[in-house]
């Protein structure tokens, strides 16, 4: 679950909680530069993913498309989930921009869960495509049940509803435990009770290594694919099919450096951060754990905005339907 917001203001913010001596019980704070650099990183994030995902949801969901595959079910829901990971920004730059216990409450609930929902998603799906252009070159001709259209919606079906369940027992617990009062505390992990802090640690856990499994299976399908090209390369089918698979192997690699980009340094840090962050009693330790983990997320949020450069790449219906759509917009010179 993505880790909370301080309360701050353009100057300077409480952000890191001292833990409190048990003798004393009173809590101190550090203070940290301004975070005028994170809340014009998530606003520029914003309208830059909002506008790109509304016109690839223009594309997808507003078009007709008479011939629907797998990939272009993933793809549709890799846009759901962008989309909606977008519309989460506002609520992190709010939490940044105003101290108040009401916003703080939305944050660590509603917030957090939702964009650890559609995070995740984007991870799963791109895996998904992934997975489904690469049977593609090594079946070209038949079409393996993975790759029917059905099997697609099945698995995105069961992709949400999992991904639901996951951050609806954290929301659940959250708002058992906390709805309604907002401590002075730092992060949302700091307000955890005993329950709730294992509870969030558990879930990090299964998700990195959900994370973990999406990574390999990108690199050895990316690896395969290569292997694939070079074995066409040095065939007799060199004019007919050598450059198909190399045009699949560069797809596959925009889709492995995104990923990586966006999401290797996120969970690098994360895991760490989540069992390190209790244990930090010390200014000068916390601010440096603190910036590291906010840039990571904002390399996760980029994601939003990256992706639709990848639907060119790897949907050929998709480029044939944007090039309609911005033909239609076109002038009229008579």
């Amino acid at each position: 679950m993505e880790s909370p917001l301080p309360a701050v203001n353009f100057t300077t913010f409480s952000s890191f909680t001292i833990k409190p001596d048990t003798s004393n019980t009173t809590q101190d704070f550090c203070d940290l530069p301004a975070n005028e650099v994170f809340i014009f990183a998530y606003s520029l994030l914003f309208l830059v993913s909002l506008v790109l995902n509304c016109i690839t949801m223009r594309v997808y969901f507003c078009t007709n498309q008479r011939v629907q595959s797998s990939v272009t079910v993933y793809m549709k829901n890799l846009v759901a989930a962008d989309f909606f990971l977008c519309l989460c920004l506002p609520l992190r730059i709010a939490a940044y921009a105003y101290n108040s216990a009401i916003m703080g409450n939305i944050y660590c609930s509603f917030g957090a869960a939702a964009l650890y929902i559609n995070m995740y998603a984007s991870i799963f799906f791109m895996d998904f495509i992934a997975a489904n252009r690469y049977l593609k070159i090594v079946q070209p001709v038949e079409t393996h049940v993975l790759q029917t259209v059905r099997t697609a919606h099945y698995i995105s079906a069961a992709t949400w509803l999992c991904l639901l369940a996951v951050a609806s027992i954290y929301l659940i617990l959250f708002m058992q435990n906390f709805w309604g009062q907002m401590p002075d505390a730092f992060t949302c992990e700091s307000q955890h009770s005993s329950q709730l802090s294992v509870t969030y640690k558990i879930i990090h856990c299964v998700t990195f290594a959900g994370f973990i499994f999406v990574l390999v299976s990108l690199i050895l399908l990316y690896w395969k694919t290569h292997q694939k090209l070079r074995q066409v390369q040095s065939s007799s089918e060199v004019s007919s099919r050598s450059q198909t698979f190399k045009t699949a192997k560069n797809n596959m690699l925009v889709l492995v450096v995104i990923f990586c980009v966006c999401f290797v340094p996120y969970h690098l840090v994360k895991l760490p951060y989540i069992f390190i962050e209790p244990l930090l009693h010390d200014c000068t330790a916390a601010q440096p754990f603190y910036i590291l983990k906010e840039i990571t997320i904002v390399l996760a949020a980029l994601n939003a905005s990256l992706d639709p450069l990848m639907y060119f790449f790897f949907c050929k219906t998709f480029r044939s339907q944007f090039n309609c759509t911005t033909r239609t917009r076109q002038p009229v010179h008579e």
